[in-house]
């Protein structure tokens, strides 16, 4: 089963991040940043922090594409978030990858993912809580045209990143 990943920022930098990027639900294409004075001020070491998370949930959503290229879907969703699996049944989420999956073929190549951050409030369209969002462009055997393949990660109660959603779109 797949491990699960650890904060390995500040929660408090991370809201502030979040919460200057103008929360929003994932969009088709990688959402255009805030312009440059809606930017949280981060230090030299805070950017370090940033750019070392970027790296490690753009390896964890790569491993999760990875689980669904070899049919292990049903293991993503073990190990995903409780919002998620309150959303979805594990035969749903399984049965519905199958379908988007063979209609696409076969990943040929992703190229490198853009890492976005978002902050939900109750009451609004996705779960409350913080969200980091990795998106691929992938090309598959039957889509000649790269397509956005969007893993979703939740940061937990337990401050634990957990899959949230997986998409491709």
């Amino acid at each position: 089963m797949m491990n699960a990943l650890r904060l390995s920022m500040s929660t408090a930098l991370l809201v502030a991040f979040a919460s200057a990027a103008n929360a929003q639900q994932p969009a088709p294409s990688p959402a255009p940043q805030p312009p440059a004075a809606a930017q949280p001020t981060l230090t030299p070491e805070q950017q370090a922090q940033v750019a070392r998370q970027d790296a490690e949930m753009g390896a964890a959503a790569l491993q999760i594409m990875q689980m669904i290229d070899s049919n292990r879907a049903g293991e993503v969703w073990d190990g995903a978030s409780a919002t998620m699996k309150s959303a979805v049944t594990r035969d749903e989420f399984v049965r519905q990858l199958n379908i988007d999956r063979n209609r696409l073929g076969a990943p040929t190549r992703r190229d490198s993912p853009v890492v976005s951050r978002s902050q939900f409030q109750a009451g609004e369209a996705v779960p409350a809580g913080i969200y980091i969002n990795v998106a691929s462009p992938t090309t598959f055997a039957s889509q000649p045209e790269p397509v956005r393949e969007l893993v979703s990660f939740r940061l937990d109660d337990d401050r634990t990143w957990r899959v949230s959603g997986y998409s491709v779109r």
